[in-house]
């Protein structure tokens, strides 16, 4: 493959999902192993953080920074996990109730009152984690002053709390710093929605999980290699728990609007090839993060030493794969491909 073209753009899209965003380090690291260099990354949520930490760092240096990222937010217990099924699913649950009881130092801890504003006597609040933490670790782990020199073009995907309306930050556009990150990440109502230009933001999540808008509305004027990589899943087995049909509830709900905007973009590219056949050609790379059997409902939660091995593993893997898969693909027939391994 190609590291560079005159006449393609290469954009990295990264969904979001909390502990589960190791996948999106395993998989830029091959891409950078590759010298396959992205033109500009869009994030939602923990792929915003991974965004800036891309974005705000030489080439050289962003693999390091992303470990840091995560050697600080592995919730290290002395235990370790194991290949048997139900001992391993005990200890990603244990290290999960023990981030919901102690937080991440590095990206969130709790608020008062938080849950105990649900007590008739307690006064209202609206979340119940304080992820003001993430501040200092961007300011820490990114060069915004880099960030903003737009070597690589960076967009951020949060939505407007009281309207719902879908709002993009770019560093093309406008001068980008840690708030526009803290409210992409602001998932309610674990955080708190985030103040920037006088509205309410919070996490597009439940909406907008995978943002591929950005890199398709306008329509690219060059060829597109667009590589997508998305930390939930709709296919996996029947759940059979009263847990696995909660990880198969929310893995819907973060997942549809990507097949939805997939389909989309394919009948969109359809009716440019009629009236422009010889237009730019656009190609897309879906990589998805599936679960495996030990993983639980909380598993965006879970921080333990064994689950962020293996999902930066897991993103590598995939990441491998896809762009062998990519590279075998037939000369494109239309002006839409889509791959997924």
């Amino acid at each position: 493959m190609h590291t560079t073209s005159p006449t393609r753009d290469i954009a990295l899209v990264l969904g979001g999902g909390n502990a589960l965003g190791a996948y999106h380090s395993g998989a830029f690291e091959v891409l950078q192993a590759r010298g396959i260099r992205p033109d500009r990354v869009v994030g939602a949520s923990m792929g915003a953080i991974t965004g800036a930490i891309i974005a705000g760092n030489a080439p050289e240096d962003r693999i390091d920074r992303l470990h840091r990222f995560w050697n600080e937010a592995t919730l290290q217990t002395g235990l370790t996990g194991t290949d048997l099924l139900k001992p391993r699913q005990y200890y990603n649950a244990l290290h999960a109730l023990l981030t919901l009881v102690w937080g991440r130092p590095n990206i969130f801890t709790h608020r008062y009152p938080g849950l105990w504003s649900a007590l008739p006597w307690v006064p209202n609040d609206v979340a119940l984690f304080d992820h003001r933490p993430l501040l200092g670790t961007l300011s820490r782990l990114v060069d915004f002053e880099r960030l903003n020199r737009a070597e690589i073009r960076l967009t951020v995907a949060c939505i407007d709390v009281a309207t719902g309306e879908e709002v993009y930050f770019d560093n093309t556009r406008e001068r980008l710093g840690p708030e526009h990150i803290l409210a992409s990440a602001a998932l309610l109502p674990a955080f708190p929605p985030v103040e920037v230009g006088g509205r309410m933001l919070c996490d597009a999540g439940y909406t907008n999980n995978l943002p591929l808008d950005p890199l398709f509305e306008p329509e690219p004027t060059r060829d597109l290699l667009c590589i997508a990589l998305d930390l939930f899943s709709l296919r996996a087995d029947t759940p059979r728990s009263l847990d696995a049909v909660l990880e198969r509830a929310n893995d819907l709900i973060f997942a549809s609007a990507a097949r939805r905007a997939v389909a989309g973009l394919a009948r969109s590219y359809a009716l440019r090839e009629r009236l422009d056949p010889d237009g730019p050609v656009a190609t897309l790379l879906h990589l998805v993060h599936r679960a495996g059997a030990d993983q639980l409902a909380s598993k965006s939660f879970d921080f333990s030493p064994s689950s962020i091995r293996d999902r930066w593993q897991a993103g590598a893997r995939d990441m491998e794969r896809g762009l062998d898969r990519l590279a075998a693909l037939p000369p494109a027939q239309g002006r839409f491909r889509y791959a997924s391994p």
